[in-house]
């Protein structure tokens, strides 16, 4: 009788285990976030520290903080999988002690939607499809824009679009 249960033991621990899959855990799939870093305007190729610098993500005329009071020259953004629109609102404060300073543009990235099936545990990821990217108001802070990498597919070091200020 101890034999008989043993054997069961071990095999219902057998077909226990042979059915889980090696895709049952999801390690590498995540949606990309947009790389933006800060450059000189009059010297394009120097990067540029952002004092004070706050991001806050626009939703229906209701802003959403996504970054706060932090000096970068590199900012890394979510951009949304629900629609082809993103906007900002990026902040700058030439004097942290005085909110009088404080320098605000709008950043608006419109881009095409590309939704990429990982594997069964991860699901789909999105990725972002010729991206552009305009700033209304260019008097501001905000000098000039450059979209360098159009297609955002993975979570990467290089910089997806320059901010000249």
């Amino acid at each position: 009788m101890k034999r008989i249960a043993l054997v069961f033991i071990i095999l219902s621990g057998i077909i226990f285990f042979s059915g889980c899959e090696k895709d049952d855990i999801c390690v590498d799939a995540a949606t990309p976030q947009l790389v933006i870093r800060f450059y000189d305007q009059f010297d394009t190729a120097m990067l540029k520290e952002v004092s004070a610098l706050n991001v806050q993500g626009i939703l229906n005329d209701v802003t959403f903080p996504v970054i706060t009071n932090v000096s970068l020259t590199e900012i890394k953004v979510p951009l949304r999988a629900d629609g082809t629109t993103t906007s900002f609102l990026i902040t700058r404060n030439l004097d942290p002690d005085d909110e009088t300073t404080a320098d605000i543009d709008t950043l608006i990235l419109n881009y095409v939607l590309n939704e990429q099936f990982k594997s069964r545990a991860c699901g789909f990821v999105m990725n972002f499809n010729s991206i552009q990217g305009t700033i209304p108001t260019i008097n501001n802070w905000m000098k000039g824009i450059e979209i360098v990498t159009p297609s955002l597919t993975q979570n990467d070091t290089i910089a997806n679009v320059k901010i000249f200020h």
